[in-house]
């Protein structure tokens, strides 16, 4: 049984990421039919699916420590946040000179509350290498210090989901301040361009989707191959019988630690492919309402399959899209029906009725 259902999940990852390299090269080529075409992919829909895609990699962050350890992290939007702030600092260093005060050294919205000098967490993010190891190091960081502290008080449950959820919200009035000199309620925006290329061209455009589907592919292989390797099965064992894991001599809290840590990291980096395709971060990405959404993404993709976060992050996310257009009031009123239809008839999602439906085709 447990070889059927192993040999079921490759299968699944394989034909998931087989489905996403020809998303990839179909979207991309059908960018670049002419317009007219029946097929055409407009600029604004391939930004729209990049989008889609961060938000896709978010899903899995979160997936990988609810499905398959157990923790219900209601912070992980403040880890997206983080490294969304670190590529904005990236990118304001990059305008320079071209700003409205002309200050070739300070963002404008320093100049504009008479700065006097760049702060010192600023120095390093002219550097785009110095940047990308900040995006993944930040928080990281930050993940493995409170989840130092968590795990080894043994924080579990609804505990920790408030103490996640608390901490996000704490770091979203931080950065509402303007002292934080990280543009307060307005966040940072107006950026230029991406290691000399001009984030205004559909060309980059284009480019930003494409790296985002190939991060959600090296995300997801990375992800599944932890998950396979004996560190996974002792994950799962910790979700399923915590303690009697411990008994058996594991040293559950570094399990933890490694993956929150390593979760928080793929956060970041889904957070900073984000701020290039929107223009934009502020403190509202913080919000723990954020976090929870994110936690509906994966609950109604199902949760503990990895693609199953992937489906919920773009299925519920294509809905909004659509709904904020055509009926916005009934978004809210929409998503909360559709959370308590899947939980009652669907409680292993929509990658549940997918198994369920392809186990029944293999025994008939």
């Amino acid at each position: 049984m447990k070889i059927k259902q192993a040999h079921r999940s490759r299968t699944s990852s394989i034909l998931f990421m087989v489905v996403l390299v020809t998303t990839l090269v179909g979207v991309t080529v059908c960018n670049r039919l002419p317009e007219s075409h029946s097929l055409y992919v407009s600029n604004y829909m391939v930004t729209l699916l990049g989008k889609y895609l961060t938000y896709a990699i978010l899903a899995v962050s979160v997936d990988l420590v609810w499905g398959y350890l157990g923790i219900l992290s209601l912070g992980h939007a403040a880890f997206f946040a983080l490294g969304g702030y670190a590529m904005g600092m990236h990118l304001m260093r990059q305008i320079g000179d071209r700003g409205v005060y002309g200050n070739p050294d300070l963002p404008d919205f320093m100049v504009f509350l008479n700065w006097s000098e760049l702060p010192w967490y600023w120095i390093g993010f002219d550097n785009f290498a110095f940047t990308a190891l900040m995006i993944l190091l930040v928080p990281g960081l930050l993940a493995f210090v409170f989840g130092w502290f968590a795990f080894r008080s043994r924080v579990n449950g609804v505990y920790l989901s408030i103490i996640t959820q608390a901490l996000t919200y704490a770091l979203m009035l931080a950065f509402f301040r303007n002292e934080m000199g990280l543009g307060g309620n307005n966040g940072l925006t107006d950026f230029r361009e991406l290691l000399g290329f001009d984030l205004r061209s559909d060309d980059v455009r284009l480019g930003l989707f494409l790296a985002s589907g190939i991060a959600l592919l090296v995300v997801y292989g990375l992800c599944d191959m932890i998950l396979r390797s004996r560190l996974g099965k002792v994950a799962i064992a910790i979700r399923d019988a915590e303690d009697r894991t411990r008994f058996l001599g594991y040293r559950v809290e570094r399990v933890k630690l490694a993956l929150f840590t390593l979760s928080a990291m793929i956060a970041g980096l889904a957070g900073a492919l984000y701020v290039p395709q929107i223009g934009i971060i502020n403190p509202g990405e913080f919000s723990p309402l954020n976090s929870i959404e994110v936690v509906v993404w994966v609950a109604i993709g199902g949760r503990g399959t990895l693609y199953g976060a992937v489906l919920g992050a773009l299925g519920i996310n294509y809905a909004k899209t659509w709904f904020t257009g055509a009926y916005p009031e009934a978004w809210l009123f929409a998503l909360g029906l559709l959370f308590v239809l899947v939980t009652l008839a669907l409680p292993k999602g929509v990658a549940g009725l997918f198994r369920r439906t392809s186990s029944g085709a293999n025994k008939s």
